[in-house]
């Protein structure tokens, strides 16, 4: 039977080498846009939160930046917490609010389609985060149109 002469890893140990950067660190010129779509669900896989995360780099490289949550997509933008709005349940519970809420603070703008939120999860506006602005559904495909114009860097998120 074959030997383990290894010793187990220990904490503080790398695995990789996370400081080498191979491409240049893009910056936004003076004017650039990026708007980074959301037609997910929260908590159905990580995608919602690490493009949260890119939206947020995005806006500390330099972009104009906006978000858009669209179809399931709302359910990233609605208020949370157990038992009361705002606690967090377990760790990580709150990470989409909270994102959201720092992407605010650093001057992102965040756009909820108001169909979605109330047709389709029966949530209203009072529902949001606040900072977040409902916009008509008829304004969805306009907004992406108005970042295409701009030739704005655009990150879609979806899942099925």
């Amino acid at each position: 039977m074959p030997a383990v002469t290894k010793p187990a890893h220990e904490k503080g140990d790398y695995f990789v080498d996370y400081e080498e950067k191979l491409f240049e660190d893009v910056k936004a010129e003076p004017g650039e846009k990026a708007l980074v779509t959301f037609h997910t669900v929260a908590f159905e896989g990580s995608i919602g939160f690490v493009n949260l995360l890119q939206a947020t780099r995005l806006k500390r490289k330099g972009f104009e930046t906006s978000v858009l949550l669209y179809g399931p997509g709302v359910t990233l933008g609605v208020q949370r917490g157990f038992p009361k709005l705002g606690d967090e349940a377990f760790p990580g519970h709150m990470n989409f609010n909270n994102q959201i809420v720092k992407f605010i603070e650093e001057g992102g703008k965040v756009y909820a389609c108001r169909f979605a939120l109330q047709a389709l999860y029966g949530h209203g506006e009072p529902s949001l985060i606040p900072g977040i602005r409902p916009i008509s559904p008829l304004d969805v495909l306009d907004l992406i149109l108005l970042h295409r114009k701009a030739n704005a860097f655009i990150l879609d998120t979806w899942t099925v």
